[in-house]
């Protein structure tokens, strides 16, 4: 169907209806867009390097980069990457973490990479470095120390964050910053690489980064000037699978609700199973032809007077009582007065005759459904 066709073929209501719904849906995905590749205003996924948020890593990326570092965001699951290990993975806040994905994270380490693992959701990537002794809590530390001189900490003082968790047990890992007695961050050394352990991502948030020495540990952390720095983005949300899955959860819901929106109009307004719906509503045929049918049943008795007789004293009633006739009223006025009634001469006279053929019982009848239709 021609687009501006349908579109005529609306009633206004329609139109204004399809309008609002088109407004919304297409204000819903835009900011959703906006949102998921800049992080809005504020706003983007927990600690991913495209928010702008409290929450969110922009100010981190933003720093490093202006410190010398090669900045860049990895997009697809780091099993599916090529990750160089003279680079910094930062992985933070992610979604999940899968086996694969941890076991890649692991192989980067001991051939020489630098990860930094953020948050409880990293700990299957961090239990293959540190040991299944890893144990992180919800005990938050709102403020750490460094407790051992590595290089990690050099020039810090004290971290402040959110206060959203510790570690309980590091493992094979080294305690570096703690507070409160509880541990905030930890390090270790595999093979040829390095771990840092962070339990609270908080302390690199753009929120948190300008407070204390904040600033000064997320450098530390990273390594070396002009060490590359490769954000995972996919555990966020940035996915660059093919087609449809190239797009962010967030459009992918968008345009999903869009999609059963449309699907929802589009029912309301076609036709349910069953056979269509008739336009106007049948009714039964006429009183008249019901009669012509019946004295034509009669007829065929071959005894008209015996047929026409009960149609006579139902037809002769009904004109006494309209007419305010006694019963014992004469021939000639109820003839007259079933005239007034609008029968014609034969449908009158067949009240008081005696029926001798089939057309004396068909005027009859005839009479008879024309005083009923007549109610008056």
């Amino acid at each position: 169907m021609n687009p501006l066709a349908w579109w005529e073929s609306l009633s206004p209501t329609a139109r204004r209806v399809a309008a609002v719904v088109a407004v919304v849906v297409a204000a819903n995905l835009t900011v959703a867009m906006v949102r998921s590749v800049t992080g809005g205003t504020p706003g983007g996924p927990t600690s991913s390097s495209y928010a702008t948020g409290d929450d969110g890593m922009r100010a981190l990326a933003d720093l490093l980069a202006e410190r010398g570092h090669a900045v860049a965001r990895l997009r697809v699951p780091l099993d599916e990457a090529d990750l160089d290990p003279s680079g910094t993975l930062v992985v933070a806040d992610p979604d999940e973490l899968s086996a694969s994905e941890a076991d890649a994270a692991d192989a980067f380490v001991r051939a020489g990479g630098r990860l930094v693992a953020a948050g409880p959701r990293t700990n299957p990537a961090l239990r293959r470095a540190l040991g299944p002794d890893l144990d992180w809590s919800s005990a938050g530390v709102d403020a750490a120390h460094p407790v051992v001189p590595v290089a990690e900490v050099v020039g810090v003082e004290e971290v402040r964050g959110g206060g959203k968790g510790s570690w309980r047990h590091t493992g094979a890992g080294l305690p570096v910053l703690a507070g409160d007695g509880r541990v905030l961050a930890a390090v270790a050394a595999v093979e040829r690489g390095r771990v840092i352990a962070i339990a609270d991502a908080s302390v690199l948030h753009n929120a948190w980064l300008g407070d204390a020495g904040n600033a000064a540990f997320a450098l530390g952390i990273v390594g070396e000037r002009g060490r590359p720095v490769l954000f995972a983005e996919e555990g966020h949300g940035y996915g660059r699978s093919p087609g449809f899955g190239a797009l962010p959860s967030s459009w992918r819901w968008a345009a999903a609700i869009a999609a059963l929106a449309g699907l929802a109009w589009m029912w309301s307004k076609g036709r349910r199973f069953g056979p269509p719906d008739e336009p106007t509503r049948e009714l039964p045929p006429p009183r008249r032809a019901y009669a012509d049918a019946l004295g034509a049943a009669l007829a065929k008795t071959r005894e008209p007077a015996a047929a026409a007789r009960p149609l006579q004293r139902a037809a002769r009633r009904r004109v006494l009582a309209r007419a305010g006739l006694p019963p014992d009223a004469a021939d000639s006025d109820v003839v007259a007065a079933a005239r007034r009634m609008g029968l014609d001469g034969d449908e009158s006279a067949a009240l008081t005759r005696t029926a001798t053929a089939d057309d004396d019982v068909l005027a009859a009848g005839r009479a008879l459904a024309a005083l009923e239709e007549t109610r008056w």
